[in-house]
């Protein structure tokens, strides 16, 4: 019998089959074993945390509270239950009118062999005593080297028999969202524990001035104030300051102020005992799509200067109405990004400010000055001309404006020397009344020109309706605080 013949076809697709199976195989296997090999570096995290926990504190704190000579804050004074508090105060043998100490608990981390101990400026903040319990159970007395209530941090100095372990601070620019971190601390008054979790977001800012904080969701609970948050190669990224919580305790939202602010802060406490912050010497807001519009500025970015007190900028001839564009060769997005640029930057270092001015950029040159000393200055107030002896009101853009006389400057409280026109009254269906114009501001400038009486204002709407501008720009002053708002122009 003739063996039957088999198609060479058939043939060569056997072995590609089973070639192409057994590459599908493979590339599963592959695709499975990355995560689990990525979980199994991460299965524990004691190799870590017994690296670095000798370096972070706990800090307790104590603080002679003055007693109470009556019933304060229970009831009003002159209440008819305040004798029956005294008297249940005298029961108790009056202890509420002593002197009592108050403790209180928070974390910090060593970063130098000779002692230098970081916490929140809030947990040390108005201390008798300062005592710092290392992981081994060892106590030190800690004096407080310097403090920064901007950011909430706090130098302390221990004196130590031998060097002490430390931990170093990273790059936080270089944290990304997603990254393992590790929070240490002392939670509750619990004692020493580390807790971990990743990234959830960067450059958040809460309240203050510098903020740059990172988000985390590694519990952070009361009395972590103050500790370290590492990454994963144990250096540390952030000090926790704060949480976001209705209970007062962790649901997943903490806040470390991030590393890159703290080195500075610290930089400056250890060889001064305190900040020295550039102060460029001025006041400056946002811009909005309509203000950049009536100005005639295609985008938002930048600062917009509503006053130039005396101080550096003022020298190196900056004036209101300015937008600044760039900062020691640093583009600015906006204000915030602007205030901390130029409190990072060296008191008394000169610096390239551009700035745009009607329609054209210019570099100023300003030594900066120091912003710890100017807080507190009066902003000087725009002077022009003398205004008209007679006031002339009338109705613009839904403002009843009033040339200022002598008898309404006295009124509003401002100086003989503020020129302007007076909103005496604003129809609450405007866009003014909108955009928070009230009776008692004084508009100073229109246009970015100064204003004495109603036919300059006049002027300068025709001007920008002539130049097709959709809005005016206004700047208005209210109790010595500028800002700038744009208003529509209307047929």
């Amino acid at each position: 019998m003739q063996p039957k013949a088999v198609s060479m076809s058939n043939i060569s697709l056997i072995p590609i089959q089973m070639r192409l199976l057994l590459l599908a195989v493979l590339t599963l296997a592959f695709m499975l074993v990355q995560p689990l090999s990525a979980l199994a570096q991460q299965q524990s995290l004691a190799p870590l945390a017994e690296k670095i926990s000798p370096s972070v504190v706990n800090i307790t704190t104590s603080t002679v509270v003055a007693g109470r000579t009556g019933p304060q804050g229970i009831v009003p004074e002159g209440s008819p239950f305040e004798d029956f508090f005294r008297e249940f105060q005298d029961r108790n043998n009056g202890d509420g009118n002593r002197p009592r100490r108050s403790s209180a608990l928070g974390s910090g981390f060593v970063i130098s062999e000779d002692g230098y101990v970081v916490t929140n400026n809030h947990v040390i903040e108005g201390a008798d005593e300062i005592l710092v319990e290392f992981f081994n159970g060892s106590e030190l007395k800690a004096e407080v080297i310097g403090t920064d209530p901007n950011t909430d941090i706090a130098l302390l100095k221990v004196e130590a028999e031998g060097p002490l372990p430390f931990v170093s601070f990273a790059d936080s620019d270089l944290a990304r969202v997603g990254d393992w971190v590790v929070a240490m601390g002392n939670p509750l008054g619990q004692g020493f524990s580390v807790s971990a979790g990743i990234v959830s977001a960067r450059n958040r800012a809460l309240s203050g001035t510098y903020d740059d904080y990172i988000q985390t969701d590694a519990a952070i609970n009361r009395g972590n104030s103050g500790g370290p948050l590492f990454n994963m190669d144990g250096e540390v990224i952030g000090v926790n300051t704060a949480i976001l919580s209705p209970n007062g305790g962790s649901i997943g939202i903490g806040f470390s102020m991030a590393s890159n602010v703290v080195t500075r802060v610290v930089d400056q406490l250890k060889e001064f005992g305190e900040t020295r912050r550039g102060w460029l010497g001025v006041r400056i807001q946002d811009l909005t799509d309509d203000l950049a519009e009536s100005m005639g500025l295609e985008s938002t970015a930048g600062a917009l200067v509503t006053d130039v007190p005396e101080g550096p900028a003022r020298e190196a001839g900056m004036e209101a109405g300015d937008v600044i564009i760039s900062f020691a060769g640093k583009d600015v997005e906006d204000t915030r990004g602007l205030v901390r640029e130029v409190g990072n930057s060296p008191v008394g270092e000169t610096v390239r400010v551009t700035v745009l001015r009607e329609g054209a950029t210019q570099t100023l040159r300003v030594t900066l000055g120091r912003r710890e000393e100017a807080e507190g200055a009066v902003p000087a107030v725009a002077a022009g001309p003398d205004g008209e002896d007679e006031p002339t009101t009338k109705d613009v853009l839904g403002l009843s404006l009033t040339t200022l006389t002598d008898e309404i400057r006295e009124e509003l409280g401002v100086d003989d020397k503020t020129q302007g026109l007076a909103v005496t009254e604003v129809d609450e269906t405007t866009e003014a009344f909108e955009k928070g114009l009230r009776a008692g501001d004084i508009i100073t400038e229109a246009g970015q020109q100064k204003v004495t009486s109603i036919s300059e204002l006049e002027e300068r709407i025709a001007a920008a309706k002539d130049a097709g501008r959709k809005s005016l720009l206004l700047l208005v002053r209210r109790a010595g605080d500028p800002r700038f708002v744009a208003l529509s122009l209307t047929e």
